[in-house]
């Protein structure tokens, strides 16, 4: 038990994850809140009213204050627009980061600082380990883990970003926009645990109304609607020509926007499998291959680069990059910054490089930063 009760909101979305979090962190003494975040959905009737119940319900049961707070206004211009302006750009935007970046840990983060909190906590699987800069201090690195000790200001503590204890459901790869200034209020209770034992946690604090929920899939706000569907009425077709790498007419497309490298299905051409080998914006011109070659870089650029550490490394630099969520980490180096971002030079060619999509790098199981694949 904690001496001093830190307060701890926590953002409970109604899911198992969340829900065994707050339960964790009450456990361990902390002063504990549940929020849950209203968002903006495309959905008629809302899919996240099913969501709060269950957040109220598992609050209920830990007996600890619950609140919704609406960021739905936030969520759309930040996220939903982010996400449909990039699409109608013809490149393949990631909303999820965008909403870890400006609602969970932007605007939650912000609001729950100023009500009194010390920390604000997910359930994210990834983990946060506190270390010393500086060799010279009285201070010990503190174990990997989530939980919190007072941040002391001017000992040189750093927040490393790892990636969770379960490989299959870490989510290390959606937080690379994360911050010192941010991390030094976040915790990550469930870091440490697989997905099996949160789940027997949840039945062992009795949380029956999630223990054997499902996991959400896909875009959170779109709900049961198709995203091509969504994308159609808020963009609208722009008809163009298909060609094959070799330039051969095959067909024609409804819009650039509705397709991303790699994409398989969906294309509408006869004889196939085909798959989207590029897109070329200037001539509205959809690029498929049969080839599998055709689809394969070893070279790529990443703009807006965050590093979590607060500084960029030496380089170059040898790092593991994911260039989508479920891609395998790859061996790869990084090269100084230029005016158009930094050079990423991969050891072996990677499939389907979207740009929109993002690259993170990792050094032995350390976040180390990431950034938005360019065109």
């Amino acid at each position: 038990m904690r001496k001093t009760k830190e307060k701890v909101i926590v953002a409970m979305s109604g899911g198992v994850d969340s829900s065994v979090a707050a339960a964790l962190l009450k456990k361990r003494g902390f002063s504990v809140r549940g929020v849950f975040i209203k968002t903006w959905s495309a959905s008629l009737p809302c899919d996240q009213k099913q969501d709060r119940l269950d957040a109220m319900k598992v609050a209920l049961q830990l007996k600890i204050p619950f609140q919704t707070w609406d960021f739905s206004r936030e969520y759309k211009r930040d996220v939903v627009d982010y996400m449909v302006s990039g699409y109608a750009e013809g490149i393949t935007p990631n909303p999820d980061i965008m909403c870890n970046k400006y609602i969970k840990f932007g605007l939650f983060l912000e609001r729950a600082l100023k009500e009194g909190a010390d920390f604000i906590a997910t359930g994210h699987y990834a983990r946060i380990k506190r270390e010393i800069r500086n060799p010279k201090s009285d201070h010990s690195p503190f174990p990997m883990g989530w939980v919190a000790q007072p941040f002391s200001k001017g000992c040189g503590e750093i927040r490393k970003l790892l990636i969770g204890k379960d490989k299959n459901k870490d989510q290390s790869y959606f937080l690379w926009t994360l911050t010192q200034k941010q991390l030094q209020h976040c915790l990550f209770p469930i870091g440490e645990y697989t997905k099996p034992e949160v789940r027997k946690l949840a039945k062992k604090f009795g949380l029956h109304t999630v223990a054997q929920k499902k996991d959400s899939q896909g875009i959170c706000f779109l709900g049961k609607i198709d995203l091509r569907d969504f994308l159609e009425k808020r963009i609208g077709p722009k008809p163009g020509l298909i060609l094959t790498v070799s330039g051969q007419k095959i067909g024609k497309h409804q819009g650039l926007s509705f397709y991303t490298i790699g994409q398989r299905k969906g294309i509408g051409l006869p004889g196939g499998p085909w798959f989207v080998a590029g897109k070329d914006l200037k001539k509205n011109v959809l690029v498929v291959t049969k080839s599998g070659k055709y689809l394969l870089k070893k070279e790529l650029v990443a703009e807006n680069v965050n590093w979590v550490g607060g500084e960029p490394p030496k380089f170059p630099l040898e790092i593991k990059v994911k260039v989508r969520y479920l891609a395998p980490s790859t061996p790869a180096l990084v090269d100084k910054k230029t005016k158009n971002g930094y050079k990423i030079q991969l050891v072996s060619p990677q499939r389907a490089i979207a740009p929109g999509q993002s690259a993170v790098f990792y050094k032995s199981g350390e976040l180390l930063g990431g950034g938005v694949i360019a065109v």
